[in-house]
Parts: C-alpha cells; structure tokens; sequence
C-alpha cells in the first residue's frame, strides 16, 4: 500500500520538534525530570487522543505517530506514553489530560515495573481482578534498577484504590505502538549523530567514515529503520481502524522498531569508541532510552513469538 502523512500530521510534528528543540535540550536531561511538558501542553499535545468535549482534540493514533517520534528524538523525559496515550483509554476523568496538570504511569501485562511512577498524579495498576486506579496518596513505590537514567522503574504496591470497569487491551495496544514510535525516533538520532561523528573522527589520517566497514554499518541501521517505520505507521493504521490483524502488525511494529534501535545503539557504540559510555557524552541518554523501551510493553523475543504464532495459524491477511 502506498502511506503517506498528510500536511496536517507533518505540521503537528514540526511543531512538536520545535517545541523539544527548544525547551527540551540535551543539557535538560541532566537537571530535569519533565522539561517542555508544559509547553506541550500549551500546543495541546496530551489532548491529541482525547475527545473534543475534553478539551482534547480528537485525533487517531496514527495523526499523532510522526509527533510521538520527535519525543523520542529529543530523549523527553517522563511517562509520555503512559500519560498521552494510554491514559485517555483508561481513565473515566479524562478532563485535566489536555492541561498537562495530571500526570499517569501504568503498569500493565507485560511489564514489570511502572516508569517514573513516582511523578504520576495517578496510576493504573493490572491485577487479576482487574485494572485498579491508584492516586499519588495512595502508593508505595520502591524503586527498580534500570538502564535509563531519566526513565526511573518502581515496584507499585497500595492498600486502596478503585476497580475500573473496562479492559486494558486498547490502552496496552496504543501504548506499545507509541512506544515503538519513540524508538523509532531514538535510533534516528543516535543515526544522525554517529554519522557526524564518524565525519570527524580522524584515524590513520582520515576520517572513520570512510572506512568501508563503518560505512557498512552506518547504512544497516539505516536501512533497518526504513523498514521498522512503515511497520509502526501500519500499526497505528491497524489499531485506529481497528482491523483484525490488529495484535500481529502491533507485534510486528514493536519487534522492528526494538531491534532497529539496538542496533543503531551498538552501532553508535562501536563508532564512538569508549567515549560513549561516559557520563560527560549525551549519547549515554539516548542509549539507556533504547535499552529501557525495547523492553517496555514486551521485548522483540516476545513480540516476535506473537507474529510466528500468528502467521503459522493462518493469518497472511495484508492490510486494510
């Protein structure tokens, strides 16, 4: 099929780029835990997915795909996911969303431990009985080690809380695609960067990047991002509809999105060299953000078991 976004989604993620660019820079990441949130709020971005009578502006997942991209780009701080997409489909009190004032972990099947839960107004916790709302007054957090620094992990425990009345299936389903979004968006910057640094980087008297074998790896990532993308537009595509082959092309879109920003992280690595893994470098940020997501809402191993499972049982439908 031929995909393509129009004017309107392309606007709304420059907008949000600018935003980031100019309220979220590297320096950011190390002093503040949600820097530019309130400025996206301003342009309405935690009210892209909620109804117009909440203040939101009712938009479909794939509308806010290419945006939720540029938050992975900048490395945003914060449960953005958590917050701007999956809460409009968890919560029954959606009005404050659009403001930004509340702020939403949740921790659902396939995760262990709730991110940057110790920011979250509220929390939607998965147990066997069903999904359990939780305020701020109401958890114990203890806090889990974790690859990202600016992604804090909490073990979630409470005594009180209230039983919603819904399933977490449509929220999970948007929230792992917008994941595979932000990788997306991470491994298309630590490309950019790895590039420009192998553009300078001088061994032998030239430049590393025209080494044949860094130009060989610079161009897998490459190519193994313009594969993975089309598979999380298709996705948000599959979830809007939805469609019935919806939980295959969601499983498809984060296994790709997962391993491409893996190896775009390896690949930044090798080409830095050990300078990468110093704290004076902003590159340790963006790497810690790929290892933290890939195994948000299921890793590839997971997700790629789903996709076998469904295409060994018959499924070859194509989309729509």
């Amino acid at each position: 099929m031929t995909f393509a976004f129009t004017d309107e989604q392309l606007a709304l993620a420059q907008t949000v780029r600018d935003v980031l660019r100019a309220h979220c820079p590297p320096a950011a990441l190390r002093s503040e835990r949600r820097p530019a949130w309130e400025q996206l709020a301003g342009i309405g971005f935690f009210g892209l997915l909620l109804p117009p009578d909440a203040d939101g502006l009712g938009l479909r997942l794939v509308d806010a795909v290419a945006a939720l991209e540029e938050t992975g780009l900048a490395c945003l701080p914060g449960p953005v996911v958590e917050t701007a997409v999956a809460a409009p489909y968890l919560l029954d009190d959606v009005a404050k969303l659009a403001s930004g004032s509340v702020c939403v972990s949740v921790l659902l099947p396939g995760q262990a431990y709730a991110p940057d839960a110790d920011l979250a107004d509220l929390l939607v916790v998965a147990r066997a009985d069903g999904l359990h709302l939780v305020s701020r007054e109401s958890v114990r957090l203890a806090p889990r080690p974790g690859a990202d620094p600016c992604r804090r992990l909490f073990d979630v425990s409470f005594d009180e809380s209230v039983l919603l009345d819904r399933s977490y299936v449509p929220a999970l389903r948007r929230a792992t695609v917008a994941t595979a979004a932000q990788l997306i968006g991470v491994a298309r910057h630590l490309l950019s960067v790895t590039v420009a640094y192998a553009g300078v980087r001088s061994q032998f008297g030239a430049a590393i990047g025209s080494f044949q074998a860094v130009k060989h790896q610079l161009a897998d990532v490459a190519i193994a991002l313009d594969f993975a993308a089309p598979l999380v537009y298709r996705a948000a595509l599959s979830v809007d509809r939805p469609v019935p082959e919806a939980d295959r092309d969601v499983s498809a879109a984060k296994a790709a999105a997962g391993e491409a920003a893996a190896l775009a992280a390896r690949v930044a690595l090798q080409v830095h060299g050990a300078i990468g893994y110093t704290d004076e470098l902003d590159l340790r940020f963006w790497l810690g953000r790929v290892w933290s997501l890939s195994a948000a809402y299921g890793g590839s191993a997971v997700h790629r078991a789903r996709v076998r499972a469904s295409v060994i049982g018959g499924d070859l439908r194509r989309y729509p």
